[in-house]
C-alpha cells in the first residue's frame, strides 16, 4: 500500500544518496546484498533480546532495499534478473527476521508466541507467493493491506517499542488478509478474461 502510494517519486534522491556514499558506479546488487547482511545483524539482535538494536538494523536494512530499486531505475540498470535477485533476497531477509523472534520466544518457553510468530511467517511467505502466481496470468496483483513495507515497518515498531506480541497479532490477522484480498481480486479478473475470451 504504502509503495503504490508513493510510487518512485523519490528515486532520484534515493540514488543520489546512494552514489554520494558508496560511488558513482555503485552496483545495485550490493546494495540488495548489504541489506541482506544487515538484516542477518537484525535476526541476531531479536533473538538475543536486543530489541532497540534489532528494530533500528531493521529500518536500516529497509533503506537500503529502497536504495537498490532508486540507483537501478535511475542509472537505467533495471534487467529482469535483478527483479527477480531483490525479490527472493527480500524473502530471505524477511525469513530471517521471523526466525530470529521465534528463536527469541522459543528460548523463553513462550509456545504461544511461537505459534503466533509461525503464523506471520506462513502469511509474510503467501503475500508474495500469491502475487507471483497471479502475475504469471495478470498484468498486477500488487493489491492489499499487508505489503513488504507495511511489514518491515511493524516489524522496527514492534522491536524499538517493545510492542512485538501486539505486532505478531495485526501482521497474522492482516498478512493473511491480504493473502485473500489477492485471491478474491485474481478470482474476478479471471472471470473477466474468460469472459471476454468466450465473447470473442
Amino acid at each position: 500500500m504504502i509503495s503504490k502510494q508513493l510510487g518512485h517519486r523519490f528515486d532520484n534522491v534515493f540514488s543520489r544518496i546512494a552514489r554520494l556514499v558508496f560511488g558513482q558506479n555503485v552496483n545495485p546488487h550490493l546494495l540488495t546484498f548489504l541489506g541482506l547482511f544487515i538484516n542477518v545483524g537484525a535476526a541476531v539482535c531479536l533473538g538475543m533480546g536486543y530489541w532497540i538494536s534489532g528494530g533500528i538494523l531493521i529500518l536500516f536494512a529497509g533503506l537500503f532495499d529502497i536504495l537498490d530499486g532508486a540507483v537501478a531505475r535511475t542509472v537505467n540498470k533495471v534487467t529482469t534478473f535483478g527483479g527477480f535477485l531483490d525479490s527472493v533476497i527480500d524473502r530471505y531477509s524477511e525469513i530471517l527476521l521471523l526466525i530470529g523472534i521465534i528463536w527469541y520466544f522459543a528460548v523463553r518457553d513462550e509456545a504461544g508466541y511461537v505459534f503466533l510468530a509461525c503464523i506471520v511467517l506462513m502469511g509474510c511467505i503467501l503475500v508474495p507467493y500469491s502475487r507471483a502466481k497471479a502475475e504469471i496470468v495478470l498484468d498486477h496483483c500488487n493489491i492489499g493491506l499487508m505489503e513488504r513495507a507495511e511489514r518491515t515497518i511493524l516489524l522496527a515498531a514492534g522491536s524499538l517499542f517493545n510492542v512485538m506480541g501486539l505486532v505478531l497479532w495485526v501482521l497474522a490477522v492482516f498478512t493473511h488478509i491480504t493473502v485473500f484480498q489477492r485471491i478474491h481480486f485474481t478470482w474476478k479478473e479471471m472471470r473477466k478474461l474468460q469472459e471476454r475470451t468466450a465473447n470473442q
